[in-house]
């Protein structure tokens, strides 16, 4: 689950990390009156960011300054509403202007293969880190931390050294080690923060440069937001695929892919294992989509609902083995389904295990095509995919876009 910049901003500020203040205005007279506090307080200049999920805010035109509070409020007028990869901008992030001095890239990811939080750090901060690796790949320095111990004090060290802040050791060390506590407090994949920033600001005694987190990225493991009631307030729906949330609602494990077979399946690695079958025999899933163990008639037909949202989807292939779930109970299912679908799509059902006779019973009563095995579901439903592709590209254009419409 991705958070907003000040939500992250927020978890960041609970393990103590220096973050200037700021404030979230939905509306240009609230980004007016954020502003008007921080000028009350002696700042140049306000910056006025675009709260999305998406990366390239700036050039997109959704990182603006303002010199005044009606400034504010006017750029705040224009970025609110404006779309930004997709995406429309409904609040904005209001915080006073940092003077950069130099700026530097921190963040910390789960790394799988070592089971390992790694550290990453780079000289080359403000720009996204994908491109510093395409380009300079040699520019990232990293550290893994201890699984039990966390980040010893000597590794943010060497790593502060390696990109060149050896003046700011301290707070470097303090930044980085509360990076890896924010990501073991919250169940995080990914803290980052782009651009860690040399600032400078005014002292009592003149001119002073600080180390500071001027920008916060952090994703959450949906798996743990159990032990995290709190963080599941920080899913912003407004931004979320409909789809995901109705997968979400009825505690379906559910992603697009990019093929024309929809696949339903009970269980992870028998999800896996069917798409598999579904490639070897020369098709290409459109989903992972698993109902889980226990599954009953309502969350298969809103599992079929998920995957005929889908205008890509040519064929269904539906494998299910009857643990926990019942093989009657998913047969009932996709009966509703098909009688509520709002577009005909050949699907291809095989179920084993509990109830599977009277499942079969069930499907062959509703003339539904099934298939003994894995293998030969796979085959069926590659085929009736590619005859459904055929049938639509013989139609022409109109007819493909009449589907995709009815799918929507």
């Amino acid at each position: 689950m991705k958070i907003q910049e000040a939500d992250a901003k927020s978890l960041l500020l609970a393990q103590g990390l220096p973050v200037p203040d700021w404030s979230v205005a939905r509306t240009p007279a609230e980004a007016r009156a954020a502003a008007e506090r921080f000028f009350a307080t002696g700042s140049g200049r306000v910056v006025i960011k675009a709260q999305v999920l998406v990366g390239g805010r700036g050039k997109a035109g959704g990182v603006k300054l303002a010199a005044s509070a009606e400034e504010a409020e006017a750029i705040a007028g224009q970025i609110l509403g404006m779309t930004i990869k997709g995406i429309v901008v409904r609040k904005v992030l209001v915080a006073a202007a940092a003077v950069i001095v130099k700026e530097y890239y921190l963040g910390a990811i789960l790394d799988r293969a070592s089971r390992r939080i790694v550290i990453m750090a780079s000289a080359e901060g403000g720009v996204e880190i994908e491109e510093v690796a395409r380009v300079t790949p040699g520019a990232i320095h990293r550290t893994s931390a201890h699984p039990l111990l966390g980040l010893f004090d000597y590794q943010a060290r060497e790593l502060a050294f390696a990109v060149g802040l050896s003046g700011h050791l301290k707070s470097f060390v303090q930044i980085a080690k509360g990076l890896v506590a924010t990501m073991k407090a919250n169940d995080a994949d990914l803290v980052e923060v782009n651009p860690l920033a040399i600032v400078r600001a005014a002292g009592s005694e003149g001119p002073v440069e600080r180390l500071v987190c001027l920008d916060a990225k952090i994703t959450l493991d949906d798996s743990a937001l159990a032990r995290h009631p709190g963080l599941e307030e920080m899913r912003d729906l407004d931004e979320e695929d409909p789809a995901d949330a109705e997968a979400r609602h009825h505690d379906i494990s559910f992603i697009h892919l990019d093929g024309t077979i929809g696949c339903m399946v009970n269980g992870a690695g028998l999800a896996m294992t069917t798409m598999d079958l579904v490639k070897r025999a020369g098709g290409e899933p459109a989903n992972f989509l698993d109902i889980g163990g226990g599954a009953k008639a309502d969350r298969v037909a809103a599992a079929m609902r998920l995957i005929l949202a889908d205008p890509k989807v040519d064929a269904i292939l539906v494998n299910i083995f009857g643990g926990i779930t019942r093989g009657d109970e998913v047969a009932r299912g996709l009966v509703d389904a098909r009688a509520r679908q709002v577009r005909d799509v050949p699907m291809v059902v095989r179920i084993v295990g509990t109830n599977a006779e009277e499942a079969g019973r069930l499907l062959e009563e509703a003339r539904f095509e099934t298939a003994g095995t894995l293998d030969e579901a796979a085959a069926k439903a590659v085929a009736a995919a590619r005859t459904a592709a055929g049938a639509r590209t013989a139609a022409g254009p109109s007819s493909g876009s009449v589907l995709g419409e009815a799918g929507r």
